[in-house]
C-alpha cells in the first residue's frame, strides 16, 4: 500500500480572492461562508479532505488587509499570519484579474514561509486575454519560488483535481489528524452562527455587516429537529432597526434562508429563532472581542 500523506495546508490571500469558495469546493460542503463583500471570513476554519492516499486539513484564514486599524481588523490579520506558523504547506490564492497592494502584503509573508509554497491563480474565467497569465506566473514565480503554480476557477470546480494532487505530493508521510467522517474542526453551533452571518452580509447594505456578529445561545437536539436560538450583535443602535427591517421583513428573510442552509448542512429540520442586541463599539473593545469568540 502506498504510504499515506497527511498535514495542514493554509489558504492565504487578501480578501475576496476566493479562498473560502476554494475550501468549500475541495471539501464538498458549505463550511466557509461566501459573499462578495471583503472580510467575510473572520475565523480560522479547518476543512478536512480525506482520501485513501491521506488527509488534507485545509486551513481557511481571514484575508490579510490594510483596512481601518480597529481591534477586530488587527485580530483578523494576526489570525491570518499565525496560521503560517502551524502548517506544512502554504497556498497563496490570488485573483487572476486583479492585483492590489494587499496582494503584495500577502506575498511578502508567503515568501518567508520555510516549507512548500503553492501559488493558485484563481478566477481565470474572468480573464479576456489569458496571455497575461504567462507574465503573471513568471513574475510571481521569481518572487515566491513556489513548488507549483495552479490555475483554477473555484466557483466552477475547474483545476481542483490538479491542486489536490499537488497538495498530497507536498505533504509529509503520516497518519490522519481527524476521523475520516469529519469534514471540519468546528462544532455545528459555530457553523450555524456563520450561516446566519452569511445571510446578513448578503441582505444588508455595505457598511452594516462589518459592525455585526452572531452568537448561538441555544443549540438543542430535540426528537425531530434542532432548536437553535441565535443573537445578532450590532455595534450601533441605528443598525438594529436596519437588521430587523420594516415589520421584521429583513430578519424574517435572513432567518428563512439561514434555516434552509442549516438543514441542508446538518441533515435535519431546524427551528431557528433570531434576536438583535446592540453592544456599542464592540469591534474596538478588546474584552468584547474575547467574549464574542474572536480569539487572539
Amino acid at each position: 500500500m502506498t504510504e499515506r500523506r497527511c498535514g495542514h495546508v493554509a489558504l492565504v490571500g487578501r480578501p475576496n480572492v476566493g479562498k473560502s469558495t476554494l475550501l468549500n469546493a475541495l471539501v464538498g460542503e458549505h463550511l466557509a461562508i461566501v459573499t462578495h463583500k471583503p472580510q467575510t471570513t473572520r475565523h480560522r476554519l479547518v476543512g478536512v479532505l480525506t482520501e485513501a492516499r491521506g488527509q488534507i486539513a485545509l486551513v481557511d484564514t481571514p484575508g490579510l488587509h490594510q483596512r481601518r486599524p480597529h481591534g477586530l481588523n488587527r485580530r483578523l490579520n494576526r489570525t491570518a499570519v499565525a496560521a503560517l506558523d502551524s502548517v506544512d504547506v502554504v497556498v497563496m490564492v490570488i485573483d487572476a484579474a486583479h492585483w492590489t497592494a494587499e496582494d503584495d502584503l500577502v506575498a511578502d509573508r508567503v515568501a518567508r514561509f520555510p516549507g512548500p509554497r503553492v501559488l493558485v491563480i484563481n478566477k481565470i474565467d474572468l480573464l479576456d486575454d489569458r496571455s497575461s497569465l504567462l507574465e503573471m506566473t513568471a513574475r510571481l514565480s521569481s518572487r515566491l519560488t513556489p513548488t507549483a503554480v495552479l490555475y483554477t476557477t473555484a466557483s466552477k470546480g475547474d483545476g481542483l483535481g490538479d491542486l489536490v494532487d499537488e497538495l498530497f505530493a507536498c505533504l509529509p508521510p503520516g497518519e490522519p489528524f481527524y476521523p475520516a467522517d469529519e469534514f471540519t474542526d468546528r462544532p455545528a453551533r459555530f457553523l450555524a452562527a456563520e450561516l446566519v452571518r452569511e445571510q446578513l452580509m448578503l441582505q444588508l447594505h455595505q457598511e452594516i455587516p462589518y459592525g455585526l456578529t452572531v452568537q448561538v445561545e441555544r443549540y438543542e437536539q430535540q426528537a425531530r429537529r434542532l432548536w437553535i436560538s441565535a443573537l445578532i450583535v450590532v455595534a450601533e443602535d441605528r443598525h438594529k432597526g436596519m437588521v430587523i427591517g420594516r415589520q421584521g421583513q429583513v430578519l424574517k428573510r435572513v432567518g428563512s434562508r439561514a434555516r434552509r442552509e442549516m438543514a441542508e448542512l446538518l441533515g435535519q429540520p431546524v427551528h431557528l429563532e433570531l434576536h438583535v442586541r446592540t453592544r456599542a463599539g464592540w469591534v474596538d473593545d478588546e474584552r468584547a472581542l474575547d467574549e464574542l469568540g474572536f480569539a487572539d
